[in-house]
């Protein structure tokens, strides 16, 4: 029986009468109040995530130059962008690297610098035709003088996520950060208690439309996430052992800022995009409430040996995320050194900034327009099979 909608929340958060707690106070909330008082008099609970999220970029309209120019092939501080959109629309992915052999720069630094107000150099090439005669311009753009620049992420704030570890004799630098040999360290990439899809492991409140804090600015869940896979072992309290749940994440760049989105650089792995994710998950009920009380002691993920190759790679033991957090975990009788690679503090600073703004009556919770699946299942790449066929 639920005890809210959407509306009356919303209408609480514009009276500023909205009371609201963060994923991480909600805990003690309930354990003093009970579940059921607490039920009725909390209306929104924030959750928050800070971490590389490679799967992001910006979409840019340049605007027509005179003589105007049909954009073929456009580089932005000597980073390539795609550009086989339309005639000045380009994307710029986060991960692509400078044409600069000696540059450690890309499209995450692209990003960063636009959305921090600095110039960008912009070179772009065509063939000419006839209504876009020009075959070459170089200019200098910034987040004030071009049309419209919104980020669009095809797969953030994954639900859960593996922790790596390396059983090999030798150094491996990967997404998930450098893994030192003979399991030297493990390492991870999650807000836990205070992520987005662990506090709506079902996906309730989170779906298509659903508004979101973005890097700064309120944007919103645009579609499922690539690699979107619900289908995983759940636990009891249903959160997923693996990745599962992914968000397709919009939001324009003009209104975020570089707090809350920032370039990295992973020692010889490549470049990558921190992206600050805060989401409310409004309380319509008992059951909702207790998916957000959900604690790092309860939430579990698998150690993968990264030293072997995807398909076979083996889970060496599951682990919680308290036991992450406290820096040390045992791993065949040895103890091993953890490590984040995710900020809790920047996602605990989202999370209490949305509260602010919600309190405020300047961020309402939507009501999804369309349920995010729970039967989907991505497929694999089968390069064997591929090279089967071609012969």
């Amino acid at each position: 029986m639920g005890y809210k909608s959407f509306d009356e929340i919303n209408e609480k958060i514009r009276s500023g009468k909205a009371v609201v707690a963060t994923a991480d106070e909600i805990i003690d909330i309930v354990a003093e109040k009970g579940v059921k008082q607490a039920a009725k008099e909390i209306d929104v609970v924030t959750t928050a995530t800070f971490g590389p999220m490679c799967s992001s970029g910006v979409f840019i309209n340049f605007g027509h130059s005179d003589p105007p120019i049909r954009m073929a092939k456009v580089w932005l501080n000597d980073v390539p962008a795609y550009a086989g959109i339309a005639a000045v629309d380009a994307y710029i992915g986060a991960t692509e690297v400078s044409d600069k052999a000696e540059s450690m720069y890309g499209g995450a630094h692209v990003i960063e610098d636009l959305i921090a107000g600095k110039d960008i150099k912009l070179y772009a090439e065509s063939y000419g035709t006839h209504c876009y005669p020009r075959e070459e311009i170089s200019t200098y753009i910034n987040k004030s003088n071009i049309n419209q620049a919104y980020m669009f992420n095809p797969r953030n704030a994954y639900q859960n996520y593996s922790a790596a570890t390396n059983t090999s004799n030798k150094t491996l630098y990967t997404y998930l950060g450098t893994l030192l040999p003979n399991c030297g360290n493990v390492t991870y990439s999650t807000s836990g208690q205070l992520s987005p899809l662990i506090n709506d492991p079902y996906y309730r409140t989170i779906g298509i439309g659903t508004r979101v804090f973005l890097a700064g600015a309120q944007g919103y869940v645009a579609w499922e996430g690539t690699q979107h896979n619900p289908e995983q072992k759940r636990s009891e309290n249903g959160v997923p052992m693996g990745g599962a749940g992914t968000l397709a994440l919009i939001g324009d760049i003009k209104q975020m800022d570089t707090r809350f989105v920032r370039a990295a650089i992973f020692e010889k792995y490549g470049i990558s995009l921190f992206v600050g994710v805060g989401i409310p998950i409004p309380i319509l009920d008992e059951e909702m409430l207790l998916q957000t009380t959900v604690k790092d002691k309860d939430i579990f993920t698998n150690i993968y040996d990264y030293s072997v190759p995807l398909r076979s790679r083996p889970a060496i033991r599951s682990v919680s995320y308290e036991e992450l957090r406290s820096g040390v975990v045992e791993l065949n009788g040895k103890k091993v050194t953890t490590a984040p690679m995710s900020s809790l503090k920047k996602a605990r600073e989202i999370a209490q900034l949305l509260k602010q703004q919600i309190e405020r009556g300047e961020f309402l919770v939507s009501q999804p327009v369309a349920s995010l699946p729970m039967d989907n299942k991505p497929n694999s790449l089968d390069i064997r099979g591929a090279e089967n066929e071609k012969d």
